[in-house]
């Protein structure tokens, strides 16, 4: 290649590259829809920070069970309704299901003393009770995600007749494994010094961590992708309300924090049944309600060998694995969770809830 064709080939990008930044530099001046979580709903429930939001039906219902979202402490819930066309809750509604949500909401220094026994026994079983209030079987549908999950089936051994079904997504039981950045760090992580430091933990800090667990993809190549898609509008939009969600992290109460790294990460004693809330031992062989434990084959955060054994320790007759090939958060936001992945989870729920 001559001098004179290898200067062409840097024209034409250098004016490829100026033409996608011209257009990129006028979609940014556009108004972009950068709203999350817009599937009508309203509070019907709130105490200290906490929320439980009950989303308005769109079709006639069929469920007679409503369901009610736990979701992880880390993070916010409006990852399951990120957008009308990548929503998990507005999917659940459009099938005839009945679905609550609780916010956590955003922890302050004063709660640092907050324990997992004031989340489940406390906040979630006030909850609970609120919800299967409104249920013709006096029960509710527990969905749980991520630690969330790991909440509901600690929630579902020890209340186990106030639950209908119990639906984990992506939740860790077992924390055995080694396959997974967060599982080693977790492992080796001086929770105690850690908590009587800082007290509450920042949600700042744990952002940083996670953004280690994959840094050339999370920190680097999607920032490229975000370039060279500037000039796609709706490409943007999406991009800026992913990044709004993933930075929108509460801080994590201190003493619940501290319990859940060393009695999980660190020991397994769920998984071992030596587990203890409340002067309570928690088996999860007290789950004896239909079971459906859905997790992701290609899951960073949480690996399936975290998630699969679930149902080799509980005691129920109906309990089903259902796996996906994707990742942690693709289950909630890809076109294959609109299509495939969140309604074979509402039918899943529908048949056993008086529903089609």
């Amino acid at each position: 290649m001559t001098p004179d064709n290898m200067f062409e080939i840097y024209l034409k990008r250098l004016e490829f590259v100026n033409k996608k930044l011209s257009a990129g530099m006028y979609t940014l001046t556009q108004s972009l829809n950068l709203e999350a979580g817009t599937t009508p709903s309203k509070a019907v429930l709130s105490r200290d920070r906490w929320t439980l939001y009950h989303y308005e039906p769109v079709s006639p219902g069929s469920a007679k069970t409503p369901v009610l979202v736990i979701y992880a402490l880390v993070n916010r819930y409006y990852m399951m309704d990120l957008q009308p066309d990548r929503s998990m809750v507005k999917k659940f509604l459009e099938m005839g299901l009945d679905v609550y949500v609780l916010d956590w909401g955003y922890p302050t220094p004063i709660d640092k003393y907050l324990t997992m026994e004031d989340y489940i026994d406390d906040y979630m079983d006030e909850v609970v009770d609120f919800v299967r209030s409104f249920s013709s079987d006096g029960k509710v549908n527990l969905f749980g995600v991520c630690q969330g999950g790991t909440f509901s089936a600690i929630y579902a051994s020890l209340y186990p007749q106030k639950v209908r079904n119990l639906t984990l997504l992506v939740a860790p039981i077992n924390f055995e494994s080694e396959n997974g950045l967060l599982n080693v760090w977790a492992k080796h992580m001086d929770v105690d010094k850690m908590v009587d430091t800082l007290g509450n933990v920042s949600g700042d800090f744990m952002n940083i961590g996670f953004l280690m667990l994959n840094p050339l993809r999370l920190m680097f190549a999607k920032y490229v992708d975000f370039l060279e898609n500037l000039d796609d509008k709706e490409f943007v939009s999406n991009f800026i309300r992913m990044e709004k969600w993933i930075f929108d992290s509460p801080d994590q109460a201190g003493e619940a924090f501290r319990k859940f790294i060393k009695d999980m990460y660190q020991e397994n004693r769920l998984a071992k049944g030596t587990f203890e809330l409340g002067g309570r031992t928690v088996s999860l062989k007290n789950i004896n309600m239909p079971v459906l434990n859905v997790f992701a084959l290609l899951d960073h955060l949480v690996p399936p060998e975290c998630s699969e054994p679930l149902i080799e320790y509980i005691s129920s007759q109906d309990k089903t694995n259902l796996s996906f090939s994707t990742g942690h958060i693709g289950i909630f936001t890809s076109s294959k969770s609109q299509k495939e992945y969140a309604p074979k989870i509402a039918q899943w729920i529908l048949e056993r809830s008086g529903g089609a």
